[in-house]
């Protein structure tokens, strides 16, 4: 038989006791926590490795205000410039903060108190140039020189954070040879002192003139965490360019306004159309430069083979070339031959490309070109005022150049146009001003997005309804279709009289050696123009590039550029980064999203994180870049936040957002 015994009396008193403790009321909620605005400081000296971090932060969107020791009224970095308290809570102005090294000001009283505020809210630093030392956590420099030429590695450890987006090595450029392009100290770390609370993590590894080392690591020490980098950098450079995103990423824990992403597109202008040819003896183009009307060479223009090849390309590349057809040029090739082979081609492939109403037959539509003087004027009436081709012929330009295609069944977007010459904008110092004809005949005919030459206007405009999208032109010229072309016109205009050329460049000191006319295509002009469109696809630039059919055929002397573009983003990038190649409306949206945010008055944006929840408050109509880390959600709705890009999140946001990090 079992026995219940009944309590004690001062066990069971006990026992209520503890129910009336269990039921009571909860405690108080814990004071919010340090609140940290998404903006960064930037401390420059004038060094051009503060300025490159600092247009890498302009180029991504991110806020930052920058103190220049330089200046005698500069504001004193203390307590009260770098924080305060809102609503009751310690903020901090400023989630990062650049420097040109580890301690550059005169008074070490500011220096001290960036250090207390960097321990206090857990703001992280970054040192633009640093030559190792102790005071960083490194051994002295076992190399001090150029780096030009070296190949660095990524370790392991900030591929897993920061720099998850790289996949390969970090090459440092060596554009001139006998020319130092960027020095730099190769070092190694200090042992970690756990006791001290001290340790260094290395970022970034080279083996430079036989000597490996650190050149870019974390030092955390005294509660603070230092990004050290041991080379000096400009924002055009290489090695900048594929480790600018890491540097923000990890000043910033991820977390910034701002949006990044890689663009490359290319559009082929004037297909079906046959481009004039460059005279290699007389240096001029017949019916466009010619002084001598006697100058004769044969028309450019593509054949079925060359479809079969772009296609096959585009396959094996993954890579989609705009065509930006004329197709006047196909129906007078028609009526000449009774059928147009390349015509036929390109219908049959019509889906293998994204197609650009080019107009039809590619006429010039701002002012009537007076071509009876050199340089061509417009036409002016009596009054003195320009004559300018009218609304109904840019009409019936646009309207019939989509009817020719959807009669092929080629599909348009018809929200997008490409002028010849991107002409009926203005053209200085001729025509000052757009074709008023031009707006309304746009508008009639629902384009919203026309092309501009990024080299003359590299501003988006708005005309009437219409937003121009800024093209950046490949110096790879219409007129030619071999690479020995290509070298000889390139010489004319880049060389000096006495070696063959027009002279043209002696204006402004631009001239080089002459080219090799077998191998100066290769081995010059091929790399310097990968060079410089991979400097606009790093720099969160989404203006298309252009090139032309000429270009295409022959010796289809675009491809290489292509390659080689293709080749170095993917010798370095990982496969979370694609290059966006997107339509011209996209990008030109794209563009209008970030003139907007530049153009927005900052200060009228809240912008912070607290407790692991970000807050932004826009005003009214303004669409925020935001980026945050993988795992972040939308508070709203509990979905992840934003696209997935380079081993983050990131959207435009219209209104109030509140997102939750990971881990919160």
């Amino acid at each position: 038989m079992k026995v219940v015994r009944r309590p004690a009396r001062s066990v069971l008193f006990g026992v209520l006791a503890a129910a009336v403790l269990i039921i009571g009321p909860p405690p108080a909620a814990s004071a919010a926590g340090p609140r940290i605005d998404l903006q960064v400081l930037v401390v420059t000296n004038g060094s051009a490795s503060v300025s490159a971090v600092a247009q890498q932060l302009k180029a991504e969107g991110v806020p930052y205000t920058t103190v220049d020791l330089r200046d005698s009224g500069r504001p004193v970095i203390d307590e009260a410039f770098l924080s305060d308290t809102v609503d009751g809570a310690p903020r901090a102005k400023f989630q990062g903060v650049v420097l040109p090294n580890a301690s550059p000001f005169q008074n070490d009283a500011e220096m001290a108190a960036l250090a207390a505020y960097e321990k206090r809210f857990g703001i992280r630093q970054l040192d633009a140039h640093v030559r190792p030392s102790a005071a960083v956590g490194m051994n002295p420099p076992a190399y001090s020189g150029p780096m030009d030429g070296a190949a660095a590695q990524v370790t392991q450890p900030a591929r897993a954070d920061a720099f998850r987006y790289l996949g390969g090595p970090v090459r440092f450029d060596d554009v001139e040879p006998g020319v130092s392009e960027t020095d730099g100290y190769v070092a190694t770390p200090l042992p970690d002192d756990p006791g001290a609370g001290k340790s260094f993590k290395s970022l970034v590894t080279a083996t430079v003139k036989g000597t490996t080392g650190t050149i870019a690591g974390v030092y955390t020490h005294d509660g603070r965490s230092e990004l050290v980098l041991n080379f000096t950098s400009e924002r055009e450079q290489w090695h900048f360019q594929t480790l600018g995103r890491g540097l923000v990423t990890w000043l910033t824990k991820g977390v910034h306004l701002g949006h990044d992403r890689n663009y490359f597109a290319v559009h082929s202008d004037d297909v079906f159309m046959a481009d004039a040819r460059w005279s290699t003896e007389d240096n001029c183009t017949p019916t466009e430069d010619c002084d001598d009307e006697d100058v004769e060479t044969e028309d450019i223009r593509m054949g079925p083979d060359d479809v079969s090849y772009a296609t096959q390309w585009q396959t094996k590349n993954g890579f989609v070339i705009d065509m930006a057809y004329n197709g006047g040029g196909s129906d007078e090739a028609a009526l000449k031959n009774g059928v147009d082979p390349l015509t036929v081609a390109f219908v049959a492939a019509q889906d293998k490309f994204r197609w650009l109403n080019h107009t039809y037959s590619h006429p010039f539509l701002g002012c009537v070109q007076n071509w009876r003087t050199d340089p061509w004027q417009c036409t002016r009436n009596q009054a003195g005022e320009i004559t300018y081709v009218s609304e109904a012929t840019i009409d019936r330009e646009v309207s019939r150049n989509v009817q020719w295609a959807s009669s092929r069944g080629i599909k348009v977007d018809g929200s997008e146009l490409v002028t010849g010459e991107h002409s009926g904008l203005r053209v200085t110092p001729q025509q000052p001003d757009d074709n008023p004809n031009l707006a309304p005949a746009l508008a009639k005919n629902g384009v919203k997005w026309t092309a501009s030459d990024a080299s003359r206007e590299r501003d988006q405009r708005v005309i009437g309804s219409v937003r121009t999208v800024p093209r950046h032109p490949l110096n790879i010229y219409y007129n030619v279709g071999t690479a020995a072309e290509e070298v000889d016109q390139y010489n004319w205009i880049h060389t000096r009289r006495s070696d063959g050329g027009s002279g043209i460049c002696e204006d402004d000191g631009s001239c080089i050696e002459p080219l090799d006319p077998d191998t100066g295509y290769e081995s010059y002009i091929v790399p310097v123009e990968a060079r410089i469109a991979l400097s606009h696809v790093l720099a969160n630039d989404p203006r298309p590039h252009y090139a032309h059919q000429s270009n295409l055929t022959e010796d289809r002397i675009l491809y290489p550029v292509l390659e080689r573009v293709l080749a170095q983003y993917w010798s370095a990038f990982a496969a979370n980064t694609p290059l966006i190649n997107a339509p011209m409306s996209a990008l030109g949206d794209e563009l209008r999203r970030q003139d907007a945010w530049r153009a927005a008055d900052k200060s009228k944006v809240t912008a912070y994180v607290q407790d692991g929840t970000v807050t932004v408050r826009p005003p009214a109509g303004l669409e925020v870049p935001v980026t945050a880390p993988e795992g972040t959600l939308d508070a709203a709705n509990g979905a992840a936040f934003g696209q997935s890009y380079a081993g983050e999140r990131s959207a435009y946001r219209a209104g109030d957002v509140t997102l939750t990090l990971p881990g919160a």
